[in-house]
Parts: C-alpha cells; structure tokens; sequence
C-alpha cells in the first residue's frame, strides 16, 4: 500500500536560516534532511503566499490561474478590485485529484482554501475567512469539533505591524502550538492519505523581528533583549514538528516545504511617487505639501495618465491603455515600447544614495505559461526584493526608510526550501539543486501511483471571478491585509 504523506508548509521560511544558519540547532528538521533530499524551492513571480501556495498545489503559474496576489482587478476599471479566494480557483487541486481515486486528505491553513469546498476528507480553511463566525471548516460540523478542543482558533495574529513586540510574540507562538495541536488531533483521530498543513508564523516572525537577529540589518541594535526572539521560535517551531511527527504511523512519509523565502528590507520605493515625477501619472491637483495619502483613481487626472502603480512587497505598475481601461490614452501600438521605456528606467532607478538598486521587472507574456484575469503589465522587484514597493502619494522622495503602514523588517525572497522523503527524491540524499514550486503537486500524486492529469500545469483553465465576502468582510480583510503589508 501506498505511505500516507505528511506535507509540513512553512509560511516563508529561508534556506539560508533553515538549511545554513541554524540547522545544527533543529533536530527535527535536520533528521528528515539526513534521511531524505533537500533543496532551496523557487517561488513563483511574485513571491507572494497567495497565490504561491495554491500554485504548489494545483501545478500552475499565477497567469495561468489568473491571480496575482490578494487583491486583484475585477476588470478594466480602475477601481473595481477583488479579494482571491477559492471559488476562483476552479482547476484541480492535489485533494481534488486524490479524491476521485479514493484517496482522503485533511488540509489545515493552506492558504486560498477559504472558503471550503467538499473535499473527500477534511479541511480547515485559511487566514482569509473572514473570523470564526463563519463556516471555515469542511464539513461544517467540523468547526466545533475544533473548538471543543482549541477554544478560541487562531486563523491569524492581529497587526505584526506594531511596535508591542511582547504581544505580538505572544500571539505568534500561541498560534503555532495551537495549529500544531490541532494537526496532531487531526491525524490522530481521523483517516487520511495525504496531510498537509501551512503554518503562518514564520512570515510574521520574519516580519516583525528580523531586525533583531541581522547585523546587516539597518535597524539592528546588538545585545537588543529580542536578539534571540526568531531563534527561539525556530527551536519551538523544531519541537512542534517533532511532536507531531510522533503522531505520525511509522511509515508515513513526510515533506517539508515553504512557499518563499525571506530577506532583510531595507526600504521602500515610493512608486506613484516616481510615476509622477517622471510624467507617467499627473493628479487633478496638486497634494498639499507633506500631506502623503492612500492612492485612489479619483485622485487622478486620466486624461493625461499613461502608467499608475499599487504597493505591496513588490511593485505592480498598470498602462492606461486607449479601449481597454475607461479613459485610456496609451495605444496598443505605443504600449510595447513604453513597457520597455518603464522597464529600463526602472531597472536603472539608484538607491538614495546613488548607489545601483538592482531592481528586475517582469512582464506577464514573457513569465507566465498563460494571462488570465486582469493582470499587472508590470511586476517590478525593488533592489532584488530587498526594497518593496509603496503605493501611497505625496512622500517628500521617491527613497523612505519607514514603512508607510508601520513597523516591517523582511521582505519576501524567491527561494524557500523543499525537504523531500527518501522514496520522493528518487534516490538521491543530501542537498540537491533548486527545484520549482511547480514541481510539487506532481511529486505528490506520483508519490501516491497517479499520473498529473491532462492540463496540470497547461495554459488551459477557466479563470473565475466569483466574490465571497460582503462589504464589511472586505473592508475588514483589506485593513488587516494592509496591516500586514500585502496591499
């Protein structure tokens, strides 16, 4: 018979710390890289937990499943922006192929899997259902057995984004051990052929206490009494994962994997601010001088508007391009060259002291396998992501070092890790070359005797626009969203 498997995520854990820094502390973890192969796991472009996760999972790029990141473009428009979330994603995902052969899963935290769909096994939803109130569980009647056993269940900390950096640790590891007891119940008392689970923690870890740990860091303080605070999580982190693999029948196997990584920030980019400077985005009026405000398209002047951008971990930059947006004034025939114009601009743009930034632009025809939906012309990585991207105007530069909505310390990296069990690694033990985040979902089905099926991974797919939120769950997901640096 077939090894049941147990698939570990990570939420932005690096293979810098994970596999270099501190492996001779993580037993655990150590012990299932001596026993299996390992190696750093390429994220999609962008690096972002949505939707990179649900790319590991279903095989596709983010064109392909037409979405690019929390929020995208519902259309054309220039305000009409949604939340991704699963009815959007309408093409197979592992569970749903492992299903129709028979086979259970129970899914804990995957992020984009709120809300539930039926799946032969159980699931417990994501950090985007919007609370508890809701049914984030499958079957329904599942969320009180979760209750019965954690209380009060975690879906994510408040704000990383504070400078109350004893309660947001608090938080932080209250939420780890409680996922992590949930997922021993789970495999416990449950059956089941694949387990697989996303522990956020880590990305709000790197978030809020990078700073810390990194001398390179530029707000490192040596002997600061939260020097050893992600340490120490990792080490927790290590005893949870043991603990659970305790849990596990003695054959199951087990992969550990992350989405992306994590890296220093070291600032940020003031996008539309840059935009503007160099005559790409004109306002109707002017901003009254120091007054720096969220962007909105009713700030803007149109007509004489051929590029605006969005802010986040990386940046977005949109053409507004005559007959496909409202009032566009940029021609198809002139949009190509200005992609180039932009993208060598960009990529020149120095630092604030002059100094090359290293930025890298992407455009979705020439990344992705297929554009579906509505998305960016432009994805700009600042100073190879140790740089994000802000979307607000009227900053005094295009430079600033302070976040513009708090406290953040880390940006996402392109390479996160893999750990892969013997009998997945085709014989081959020890650090490996880098794999995809594409390469999973096959990995996985082959692991249980099932070819991917026809268009895993194609340019084939029905892309979805489904909302699942009201307004006030929207407002209430975007500010915690924005909180937590993704918008």
């Amino acid at each position: 018979m077939t090894p049941k498997l147990c698939l570990i995520g990570l939420d932005c854990v690096p293979p810098e710390l994970l596999f270099e820094k501190w492996r001779g502390h993580l037993p655990n973890l150590d012990r299932l890289m001596n026993i299996g192969a390992y190696c750093p796991l390429e994220s999609t472009i962008p690096p972002i937990t949505v939707p990179a996760w649900m790319c590991m999972m279903t095989g596709r790029d983010p064109g392909s499943l037409g979405i690019y990141g929390f929020r995208n473009r519902s259309d054309r428009g220039y305000a009409a922006l949604s939340f991704a979330n699963n009815r959007m994603v309408r093409e197979d995902a592992i569970w749903d192929v492992l299903g129709r052969a028979g086979k259970k899963s129970i899914l804990l935290g995957v992020p984009l899997t709120y809300p539930p769909k039926p799946i032969n096994g159980l699931l417990v939803s994501d950090f985007l259902a919007p609370d508890t109130s809701v049914d984030y569980t499958y079957p329904p009647e599942l969320k009180r057995e979760v209750e019965d056993l954690v209380g009060d269940y975690i879906l994510d900390v408040r704000s990383f984004r504070t400078n109350d950096k004893e309660r947001l640790l608090r938080e932080i590891r209250e939420m780890t051990a409680q996922r992590f007891q949930l997922a021993r119940h789970l495999v416990t008392n449950h059956p089941w052929d694949l387990f697989a689970m996303v522990e956020m923690g880590p990305d709000r870890m790197h978030h809020g206490f990078w700073r810390y740990f990194d001398p390179q860091h530029r707000l490192h303080e040596p002997g600061h009494p939260l020097e050893h605070a992600l340490f120490d999580y990792y080490l927790e982190l290590d005893h949870h994962i043991g603990e659970l693999l305790d849990s596990l029948p003695s054959e199951a196997a087990v992969m550990v994997v992350s989405d992306h990584g994590a890296k220093r920030m070291d600032g940020a980019v003031c996008l539309n601010d840059w935009l503007m400077q160099e005559g790409y985005l004109t306002l109707k009026e002017p901003l009254p001088v120091g007054e720096v405000v969220p962007f909105k398209p009713d700030l803007v002047d149109w007509s004489s508007t051929r590029a605006w951008g969005d802010g986040g971990y990386y940046g977005r930059v949109f053409l507004n391009v005559a007959g496909r947006e409202p009032q566009g004034i940029v021609s198809a025939a002139e949009a190509e060259e200005l992609k180039r114009e932009l993208s060598q601009k960009l990529e020149a743009l120095p630092d604030d002291q002059g100094k090359p930034l290293g930025s890298k632009v992407f455009l979705p025809e020439q990344t992705y396998r297929a554009v579906n939906g509505v998305p960016p012309d432009m994805i700009v990585y600042f100073g190879d992501l140790h740089w994000r991207s802000v979307g607000s105007v009227g900053h005094p530069s295009v430079w600033i070092h302070e976040n513009d909505t708090g406290p953040d310390d880390a940006n996402h990296a392109q390479f996160g890790i893999c750990i892969l069990p013997p009998a997945m690694s085709g014989g081959k033990l020890g650090l490996g070359p880098s794999r995809t985040i594409y390469d999973i979902a096959p990995l996985i089905l082959r692991h249980f005797g099932l070819e991917p099926p026809p268009g895993m991974g194609s340019a084939s797919v029905t892309v979805g626009d489904e909302s699942v939120y009201t307004a006030e769950e929207e407002a209430e997901i975007a500010r915690r969203l924005e909180e937590l640096g993704y918008l």
